[in-house]
């Protein structure tokens, strides 16, 4: 029986999700009693964490996170005693399209979540979503709910739209790419820091974090003066992610910044 109450204590401080924890905690006591690879639902970057947090105390199981590409932001977790081998083909996935014209209607990430989740598809169920501007989006989900995504989902805002599975290789995401590079700021300022990171105006930069666009370690900020520290990570849903390195503090009392962009 795993100590299902100190594993959940443990990953307190990183998730407050905890039925979502519970339930991973369950599914890893069942890879150990049945020797199965046993996938959860799709986990959002913080209940990943935890679950790795969990599971990494376990001397049993091991995990292995998933969502369809590399940079991938919301993953399913394959669970299996520590014996057995664990590869991406293993976490079942499916990409499906959702295309209609969207030019004079345009949607994005919000629309197409609430669409999908209009549909009655549960959140867990539901990956990452590749929004392609006028031309609709790109889905991934469970696969066993694919054909009822098919038929269920014929609209998203005013736009009619066809649902249907795509191959793996048709996924409009571009490789990894990582450009690493120092900023001087006069301070650590959310809006100072991540404008210089991603290549914008400072204005544009705290329109996005006053809009809700903006996550510092996956945790939603909406305040610009927000002070950031070596180590935390700033997302921008389609933009990339920004890692805080390094902070130096120059003789003009400035902080050299060094900073590594993912996109």
């Amino acid at each position: 029986m795993l100590p299902t109450d100190d594993l959940l204590q443990s990953a307190k401080n990183t998730s407050d999700n905890c039925d979502s924890l519970a339930h991973v905690l369950e599914q890893a006591d069942q890879a150990i009693k049945t020797w199965d690879i046993v996938v959860t639902d799709f986990l959002s970057p913080i209940e990943q964490n935890a679950a790795k947090t969990m599971v990494e105390q376990l001397t049993d199981v091991h995990s292995l996170a998933w969502g369809g590409y590399p940079q991938a932001e919301r993953q399913r977790l394959a669970l299996a005693r520590t014996d057995i081998p664990l590869d991406p083909s293993q976490v079942p996935l499916v990409l499906m399209t959702v295309s209609g014209n969207f030019m004079f209607d345009p949607a994005n990430y919000g629309d197409f979540w609430a669409a999908l989740l209009g549909t009655g598809l549960a959140q867990g169920k539901l990956g990452d979503i590749i929004v392609l501007g006028e031309r609709g989006a790109q889905v991934i989900i469970v696969p066993e709910l694919a054909a009822f995504l098919t038929q269920s989902l014929s609209q998203v805002r005013s736009v009619s739209v066809k649902t249907q599975p795509l191959e793996w290789d048709q996924l409009r995401v571009r490789p990894p790419q990582q450009k690493d590079l120092t900023t001087v700021e006069a301070s650590l300022r959310l809006d100072a820091v991540a404008s210089a990171g991603f290549g914008m105006s400072r204005s544009k930069m705290a329109d996005l974090i006053a809009k809700g666009d903006v996550r510092v370690n996956w945790e939603l900020v909406t305040q610009s003066s927000y002070a950031l520290a070596a180590g935390d990570l700033v997302v921008i849903r389609g933009r990339g992610r920004l890692e805080i390195g390094d902070i130096a503090v120059t003789k003009k009392d400035r902080y050299r910044i060094n900073l590594t962009r993912r996109t």
